[in-house]
């Protein structure tokens, strides 16, 4: 067993007290001590990445009503025109990481990183408290603007803590934690949303809240606000270890003049990505993570045209497939979890990333709905394992002085490979369809 680093903080009695809250199983009374010592350190490993997890579990909830609710007052907002407003917005989320990311990077790795997940959340909470009095498109796409530009600060700050909060031999777990956080919580969020309904039915005729919106997406907004503030709390009161030499170069800034240097920011920036480019690992693991979400991207478009056009299954039959895939990411998870001491992690990267191809061309080989669903979940299994490993290697390999900027890239790959997939995707399924129909007729007859 690696001995634990003394400078990483240890679990506490903070952890004691609040892991039966979210770990039912444990009996604090009648369970040896012994025993939840080894339950919290296998499942979190440090008190303090407990509370960040706790912290992106709840922002994760909050972020999912926030997702559902600005898009239907997207759709109300622009009437008519309410699926031009809608891709305005979400357009508003993805574009500005491909120009802000490289120096929101730079950033991450100058600042303290936990003021910038603090006032990211301070700031989050304040606008999507007031987008319930938001009542044109423009200030929608504005409030978005804010939302995403905070999203590209939080979320990498948040990856290049991990490392400095869990000893080595935990990351893996770290990392599956933060992808059921991050993921896990859309079904229980959509539930939620659908729950406000009935509130909002309830409280609508309170004279004393007649000042307040009270309809379901302005309460799911408060929530989302509620839920940015909470987090905000957890993460201040976090002690998050430093790297040394950010600290030294915190004290050389604070000795020379407040002015921004673009000289030296735009030097940082070509430093990281050299960084990527020559690091092998960093390299491998970008390219990897790229070209699979890629190609499983383009399961969620192709998915209802080949459930209905090939298979016959019509809309029911892409609803198992969804299904499947998010069985298979889940079942990749816990399987790696369970695994990843006994294996090599670049070994199984490579492997999860040929099998994942290879089941996503038998999956689209099949002409049954089963044999179909099959190589879907396989396809899930090593799409979550791949996503786990990728950060993981990330994790390990990248010094806290790039990892900023290098989390800041790889989550700009990850919006511009899911652009793709749903852009290019259902174009080239076009492209290839008329090709096949006319040399083969769409179909071809083995012996």
């Amino acid at each position: 067993m690696v001995p634990p680093d003394p400078e990483l903080p240890r679990p506490g009695r903070d952890l004691d007290e609040t892991l039966p809250l979210f770990l039912p199983f444990v009996d604090s009374k009648g369970e040896p001590a012994e025993e939840r010592r080894q339950v919290k350190e296998r499942l979190f490993g440090t008190d303090a990445f407990f509370r960040l997890w706790i912290a992106q579990l709840i922002s994760a909830m909050g972020d999912w009503l926030g997702f559902l609710a600005i898009t239907i007052l997207a759709a109300d907002i622009g009437a008519g025109t309410g699926a031009g407003a809608v891709s305005l917005v979400m357009s508003a989320r993805i574009v500005p990481g491909f120009f802000l990311a490289p120096v929101a990077g730079v950033m991450i790795d100058r600042w303290d990183r936990r003021r910038v997940m603090v006032t990211c959340d301070l700031v989050r909470a304040g606008v999507v408290g007031l987008l319930p009095f938001v009542h044109n498109v423009a200030g929608l796409v504005l409030a978005s603007l804010v939302l995403e530009i905070c999203t590209l600060l939080w979320s990498p700050a948040k990856e290049a803590t991990v490392p400095n909060l869990v000893p080595a031999d935990r990351l893996t777990n770290a990392n599956s934690l933060s992808l059921a956080a991050a993921y896990g919580t859309f079904p229980l969020a959509a539930v939620v949303f659908a729950l406000l309904a009935s509130l909002a039915s309830a409280i609508g005729n309170i004279d004393a809240l007649h000042m307040l919106r009270t309809d379901q997406e302005a309460l799911a907004f408060y929530a989302d606000m509620v839920t940015f503030l909470g987090s905000a709390l957890l993460i201040s009161r976090l002690h998050l270890p430093h790297d040394e030499r950010r600290q030294r170069a915190k004290a050389k800034a604070a000795l020379s003049d407040k002015r921004i240097d673009f000289g030296q920011t735009f030097h940082e920036m070509k430093e990281g990505g050299r960084f990527i480019v020559m690091n092998p690992v960093v390299r491998s693991v970008n390219l990897g993570l790229a070209t699979g979400l890629i190609g499983g991207g383009m399961v969620v478009p192709l998915g209802s045209i080949f459930a209905r056009d090939v298979l016959g299954a019509g809309a029911a039959g892409y609803g198992v497939f969804i299904t499947a895939l998010g069985f298979g990411v889940a079942a990749g998870v816990l399987l790696l979890s369970f695994t990843q001491r006994f294996l090599p992690k670049v070994r199984m990267f490579e492997v999860s990333l040929f099998v994942a191809g290879a089941s996503l061309v038998a999956g689209a080989s099949m002409s049954t709905l089963t044999s179909a669903v099959v190589f879907v979940f396989i396809l899930g299994v090593c799409a979550g394992s791949v996503y786990i490993l990728g950060f993981t290697l990330l994790h390990e390999h990248v010094e806290d002085e790039f990892r900023g900027r290098i989390f800041s890239a790889l989550y700009t790959l990850v919006r511009l490979c899911l652009l793709v997939a749903f852009a290019i995707g259902p174009f080239l399924s076009e492209v290839f369809d008329g090709l096949s129909k006319r040399w083969v007729d769409r179909a071809i007859t083995l012996p």
